[in-house]
């Protein structure tokens, strides 16, 4: 599964590295399933995973961001795919892009907890960090230092971290944690990458100590707010997909992150194929278990 899973996104980064020059990039062609605007290099990542999977003609089943549930023969597992985690840094040119995939088990209800194998690739470098649940630690190739490196900030005001605005209401998330950036922004480091696997990864080199996605919390503790996140996701929900953290959350957690979803409570639970508003989350990430209970205690949820 190593293997494959290296070469399936290899075999995608490829692709989209061969797009340089040729494509506009910020031309919105459509929009995904859950609603998340696709644009031009989102339809080449995504043509590239499938025919991979359809070359290869193993066994498999298959789902991605733009093409839902596909399978292969008679597939002992299933991927979830998310071909460019990090959409508008890779049509920007930035580095902030991954290709996250995680295999689980195949069946109907599989979930988080499920997730077996899980890659995350930089699109713009080529590194990767790959986890087995029935190995310890991770398997990475490509970064200045050995990974993991958490750092050990305990701080609010000494924090790097980065946060979602992304189907986020800007005055919503303002009043929740806009004292936590006045507080950190000078004397640590606050930043919007809009890739929750590359903040997370980010956590696991020791480049930022701490990841927040609330809106999915805000809007399960007031559903009034909905209208809100809709006016904003173009009609949507757009929260945290399953697809957008199933290869994160082992990664992370293999490496020692601090990783809930943003009431403290494990994301193991959360459905892979299901792309509901209720199942939707929210993350707290953090490098220390110190810095992930301030930040539980310091959002201001009302």
């Amino acid at each position: 599964m190593e293997r494959y899973l290296l070469e399936l996104a290899g075999s995608v980064r490829q692709a989209i590295l061969n797009t340089h020059g040729t494509l506009k990039n910020r031309q919105v062609n459509g929009y995904s399933p859950g609603g998340d605007a696709q644009f031009d290099v989102d339809e080449v990542a995504e043509e590239a995973v499938w025919r991979f999977v359809q070359e290869r003609g193993e066994p498999i089943a298959l789902y991605s961001e733009d093409g839902g549930l596909r399978s292969i023969g008679e597939p002992e597992y299933v991927l979830i795919v998310d071909p460019i985690d990090g959409t508008r840094p890779a049509a920007a040119g930035l580095e902030m892009a991954c290709i996250s995939i995680a295999a689980a088990r195949f069946k109907e209800d599989a979930r988080i907890d499920d997730v077996q194998f899980a890659l995350l690739m930089e699109i713009k470098s080529g590194a990767y960090m790959y986890a087995d649940r029935s190995r310890e630690g991770l398997v990475s190739q490509g970064y200045r230092t050995a990974v993991p490196r958490l750092s050990g900030t305990t701080s609010v005001a000494r924090m790097f971290w980065s946060l979602e605005f992304n189907g986020h209401p800007a005055r919503l998330m303002t009043e929740a944690y806009g004292h936590l950036i006045d507080q950190s922004a000078n004397t640590g480091g606050v930043f919007v990458f809009n890739s929750a696997s590359y903040s997370i990864s980010r956590i696991v080199t020791g480049q930022l100590d701490a990841y927040v996605d609330i809106g999915n919390r805000l809007l399960k503790d007031r559903p009034e707010l909905r209208a809100d996140f809709e006016r904003v996701g173009k009609g949507h929900v757009l929260h945290l997909f399953p697809y957008d953290i199933a290869a994160s959350v082992l990664i992370a957690e293999k490496a020692g992150v601090i990783i809930t979803d943003a009431y403290g409570n494990s994301l193991g639970r959360t459905l892979l194929m299901d792309l509901s508003a209720e199942n939707q989350q929210s993350c707290i990430a953090a490098c220390t278990r110190e810095l992930h209970s301030l930040l539980l205690e310091s959002v201001r949820w009302s």
